[in-house]
């Protein structure tokens, strides 16, 4: 087939959904297809330097942006909504043109993966593919008081947005047009309005990049743990440090690495100073992804209580690396840590206080049970390899091609 890849976010080496619009490109390529990529016109230099790399696949790249003088919206995310609307507008009538020259069989949207966002693409009158979409996951109730005020309402603003975006007329017209919509939980799949849930399929979008799995499961000495993220209220890091307090307690040696930053960084700071964690816990900033990949090994487990995250693509990477992982059992990390890998913390309707105490008992186990480790680190390494981004594009493409033949 000649497939139309809608990827406003798009680039080589790069993480979260710039990493994975390029990793669908290349392997929706390598099935055969013949893939046109349509990006922003700041991505189009890199992605042409990584086309260069590969060979004997059919991968092209067509870039198009808003005029320079509108960009500024986007600036410090103040318009970045209006912005992306606007260009998913200007994209769609690029591609109308595209396709009246090229004649596509297929039209597929990948970036943004959030279901708020509406797509045009489903007006070029061929099969039209939605996703995978996240974003319908939120904090549970029982959890909103850990969070400072701020994030309170943050999260309460962002319940009443996804309430609301089930009446958006651009939305609903998104959904209707598409052949088939994937998503990646079911918080999300629950926003998705009714009639349009037939059409829908669970499709993953987290995998492990063959050329970083590591050779051997990581060794884990010590007890030192380890976060990579932004340092964002609903990253759950507040979680984290409150457990690893109690967890000094019986592990006096216990420690936390926090590789990121964020808006909430001299909040995270200023509870770790309140639960007198100054010596325990290692504030490393951002780091270069090559130097990220090396603290793996070092470390004896990955954390990572997020409350709402989409995907997860931190909980594959350490995956990759033969880490443990502890995470909560909501949203990605939740749908995507394998059994046996790891330990998942029940979330849903219970309080800080129970989440924490669970949380201090899974660090416990994989500080002084060296054997439940030691077996979980083989099992996280194993599952990488099986979860590579080829198998899950070929898993998710097997899945399109019954759905739309079916249809």
């Amino acid at each position: 087939m000649k497939i139309l890849l809608s990827a406003y976010a798009c680039t080589p080496g790069e993480g979260s959904e710039l990493g994975m619009g390029w990793h669908w490109a290349v392997e929706i390529a390598r099935l055969g297809h013949e893939v046109h990529i349509l990006t922003r016109e700041g991505n189009v230099d890199a992605v042409l330097r990584g086309i260069a790399e590969l060979h004997g696949l059919q991968l092209k790249v067509h870039g198009y942006d808003l005029p320079r003088w509108s960009r500024w919206w986007k600036k410090g995310s103040r318009g970045i909504r209006l912005y992306y609307l606007l260009w998913q507008l200007g994209a769609y009538r690029f591609a109308r043109r595209l396709h009246a020259e090229l004649g596509f069989d297929l039209v597929h949207h990948i970036t943004f993966a959030v279901y708020r966002h509406p797509s045009f693409m489903g007006r070029l009158g061929i099969p039209f593919v939605f996703g995978p979409l996240g974003g319908g996951e939120d904090t549970p109730s029982a959890l909103l008081p850990s969070l400072p005020l701020r994030g309170r309402v943050v999260e309460r603003l962002r319940r009443a947005a996804n309430r609301a975006a089930s009446l958006d007329p651009l939305l609903r017209a998104t959904f209707q047009s598409a052949s088939l919509i994937l998503y990646k939980t079911v918080e999300t799949l629950h926003q998705i309005p009714r009639p349009f849930r037939d059409k829908c399929i669970c499709v993953q979008d987290v995998a492990s990049d063959s050329a970083v799995l590591a050779a051997a499961p990581s060794l884990g000495d010590g007890t030192r743990f380890l976060y990579v993220g932004r340092l964002l209220y609903w990253k759950g890091v507040h979680l984290a440090l409150r457990a690893l307090a109690e967890l000094r307690r019986e592990v006096p040696d216990a420690q936390l690495t926090v590789v990121g930053d964020g808006h909430d960084r001299a909040w995270l700071q200023g509870l770790a100073r309140e639960l007198q964690l100054d010596e325990a816990v290692e504030w490393k900033g951002w780091r270069p992804r090559d130097e990220v990949q090396g603290l793996y090994a070092s470390h004896r487990a990955f954390v990572f209580p997020s409350l709402h995250d989409s995907g997860g693509t931190v909980v594959m990477e350490a995956l990759a690396q033969g880490l443990p992982v502890i995470c909560l059992d909501l949203g990605g990390p939740g749908a995507i840590l394998p059994e046996h890998c790891g330990l998942k913390i029940c979330a849903r309707g219970r309080t800080e206080t129970q989440v924490v105490a669970d949380l201090v008992e899974a660090m416990k186990k994989l500080a002084v049970d060296a054997r439940l480790r030691q077996e979980l680190a083989v099992n996280a390494l194993e599952a990488a390899k099986r979860q590579t981004w080829a198998a899950l594009v070929a898993g998710a493409y097997r899945k399109i091609d019954a759905q739309l033949a079916a249809q």
